[in-house]
């Protein structure tokens, strides 16, 4: 791995860490979040720092470069990412089909105790 890709990626991991915690801070970002994101940028400065062990993995798994496995690394972090967002969305969203339900009955109730 190049000295360039892993200055930049010790850089970009450092100012997502400190955005994740400057967001929890705002209450912009729940703690649960901020974790998660905040293990993918201390895997990302690890594999920075030890990019020989890198290397090794890459070569053992049969990648033509080492940055390759990174990018690896990133895609299958955005994705989990994603999937998870995926499932708290339709949580979320069976929550708010849930209170539809309930605001129509209550002024269902309501209409009929008027007349």
């Amino acid at each position: 791995m190049s000295i360039t890709l892993r200055i930049v990626l010790i850089i970009c991991s450092v100012l997502s860490f400190i955005l994740c915690i400057v967001k929890v801070k705002q209450s912009k970002m729940q703690v649960t979040d901020s974790v998660i994101w905040m293990i993918g940028t201390i895997v990302l400065v690890l594999m920075s720092i030890f990019n020989k062990a890198v290397e090794w993995i890459a070569m053992k798994l049969g990648f033509i470069a080492p940055v390759n496995f990174v990018f690896l690394i990133i895609i299958a972090f955005l994705l989990i990412q994603g999937f998870l967002a995926d499932i708290r969305i339709s949580i979320l969203n069976n929550k708010v089909k849930d209170l539809n339900h309930y605001i129509a009955l209550e002024e269902y109730d309501k209409n009929r105790k008027k007349k």
